[in-house]
């Protein structure tokens, strides 16, 4: 685990966000560095459609088929 300096401008927005989504300030921003790896891994997807894949990979029902899907699976090293 390490630290990360952020601004206090994105800090406060973390804390915003936090509270809206019932997670922590640091769950939020993992959630937010997470999002934005598989978005630029996939850039022809959707956060939707990122969002999707990526709840259904952790529920190990991740369907294999989907060639444009399959740049998910390298993101969670």
């Amino acid at each position: 685990m390490g630290i990360v300096k952020i601004s206090d401008d994105l800090h406060d927005e973390l804390r915003k966000y936090s509270n809206v989504m019932s997670r922590s300030i640091n769950s939020q921003a993992e959630f937010w560095l997470k999002m934005g790896r598989l978005a630029e891994l996939n850039p022809t997807l959707t956060f939707h459609e990122i969002l999707k894949q990526e709840l259904l990979r952790e529920q190990a029902v991740f369907d294999h088929s989907d060639s444009e899907l399959k740049k998910l699976e390298v993101v969670n090293e």
